[in-house]
């Protein structure tokens, strides 16, 4: 189907306030701390909002619309509802050792405190780790976004991605974390209302309101259930021990919204916000994915029901709206990670490189920002070579997070401060191996091949750190004395 003449201006009207957005942020950065942390100064609002819209991506609308088609209502079960617990249950907890670490040490990246707590060599195996992870992370959610202007205009995959990939480049060089929380926040409300556009028109197109009773019977057998194999009740179980390290800091770019929180109160509200939204938004958002096989029986291809429904029920206009919608997601997380990354290189990896290179150079900052940019859309014009969108969002993310979070997070916890460089070290490179293992080897169920990595890096982290006899240094001493003071 050919977009109409209102939906493309509605699209590049999207496009073009974001590069506004991007050129305004650009005269509130000062120095590298606007530009990473915002001056630690980011409202409670915003920095939950931009938390939330940060944690997922057009990827949803894409592998998790599939699964949605496939499977039913597993996915939200095993995903929303596991990150929106796993946030919760720590809003007290680590946003609040986000944000004094900030104010206590100075930091602006996420890894800089690592120095600190274990040596410079563990802080550069997870920061190069991180990295590389992320390369792959950004380059599927810049192939999903692909798939989608696919299926509404007929775009080739190569050219969708360097369109999104293309337009996200310019506004985060331009004008970092605060161009990224203000377009996730505009994002936040395109998306909104695009999402409550489709609920609705499902619900006309069907039974109306009785429609939110009578569609789960009509459903494929499964589709109806809870877990739904192969995500069962042990592959959520697992996924909720993934999400509550990754959402609570073990995705870099999440830690940042709460390190640029300027209070203790604040970075609690914030926390509090995502985690609502969390399991609330999503049984809207993902309504329409759950009633595709009823309107779209015949479709050979579950990974583009979102976009044939939108075609289907939506007029000129609305689609457009849709559309942006869907780049606006993946931009909020593509970019919000981006800046995470570029604060990274800049503030951990680059200055033990070279000490010519100033960490707070706001010019290193814009330059590592545009490089690696260009590097995640050259992966993602690869990305068949990685097991398509869904294998990079399930498995590389799922098996992958775990042993770079594991020492990041419990490298918090007083009851792991006898946990050293050793343990840091041991249970990344066993998380590593044993990823390796399960991309190697056949594996009985997904929930083994998803966990094993992240169960594996904890327990080589827990046991040989509480069996270790080392005496506690003075300078990790001082760290918990710092953080956990009243």
């Amino acid at each position: 189907m050919k977009l109409s003449t209102l939906d493309l201006i509605i699209i590049g009207l999207f496009f073009l306030l974001m590069l506004i957005i991007g050129i305004y942020s650009y005269f509130r950065n000062k120095n590298s701390e606007d530009y990473f942390v915002a001056g630690g100064n980011l409202p409670w609002w915003l920095s939950g909002i931009s938390h939330h819209v940060s944690g997922y991506s057009g990827a949803v609308f894409v592998a998790y619309a599939a699964l949605a088609f496939t499977h039913g209502i597993s996915v939200y079960f095993w995903w929303a509802f596991t990150i929106g617990v796993s946030i919760l249950m720590s809003a007290k907890k680590f946003p609040v050792l986000w944000m004094k670490l900030r104010k206590v040490f100075q930091i602006q990246s996420p890894l800089e405190f690592l120095k600190i707590r274990y040596n410079l060599f563990t802080q550069q195996l997870m920061a190069w780790s991180g990295v590389l992870l992320k390369l792959f992370d950004i380059g599927a959610k810049w192939a999903s976004i692909a798939i989608l202007l696919n299926v509404f205009t007929g775009i080739s995959l190569p050219v969708g991605i360097l369109v999104s990939g293309g337009i996200s480049l310019l506004y985060i060089t331009f004008g970092g974390l605060w161009a990224v929380v203000i377009t996730d926040f505009t994002q936040f409300i395109v998306q909104l209302l695009a999402g409550v556009v489709m609920f609705i028109a499902i619900l006309m197109h069907l039974e109306g309101l009785s429609t939110l009773s009578r569609l789960w019977q009509r459903l494929p057998e499964g589709n109806s259930q809870v877990f739904h194999e192969p995500y069962t009740i042990g592959f959520a179980l697992a996924f909720l021990f993934i999400n509550f390290l990754s959402y609570n800091g073990g995705q870099w770019n999440l830690a940042t919204r709460y390190i640029s929180s300027p209070s203790e109160q604040q970075v609690v509200k914030a926390a509090k916000l995502s985690g609502w939204l969390y399991l609330i938004w999503p049984l809207i958002l993902f309504f329409p994915m759950w009633a595709a096989p009823v309107l779209l029986p015949d479709l050979a291809d579950p990974s583009q029901s979102y976009g044939e429904l939108t075609l289907l029920l939506l007029p000129s206009g609305l689609v457009g709206l849709v559309i942006a919608s869907l780049f606006a997601n993946t931009m909020s997380m593509t970019s919000s990670d981006i800046n995470t990354i570029a604060a990274v290189i800049s503030r951990d990896i680059l200055p033990t490189i070279s000490a010519k290179i100033h960490s707070n150079s706001l010019k290193i900052a814009r330059t590592v920002t545009f490089v690696f940019t260009s590097m995640t859309i050259l992966v993602a014009l690869q990305y068949e070579y990685f097991g398509g969108v869904l294998g990079l969002i399930i498995s590389w993310f799922g098996a992958l997070v775990g042993p770079i979070a594991v020492p990041l997070l419990l490298g918090l916890v007083p009851a792991f401060r006898t946990c050293g460089p050793g343990a840091a070290i041991s249970s990344v490179l066993a998380g590593l191996m044993a990823f390796i293992l399960t991309k190697n080897v056949e594996i009985c169920s997904l929930a083994i091949q998803v966990s094993l990595p992240l169960m594996i890096s904890f327990i080589t982290f827990v046991t040989i750190g509480l069996l270790s006899k080392r005496k506690i240094p003075e300078k990790v001493s001082n760290m918990f004395s710092q953080l956990y003071q009243n």
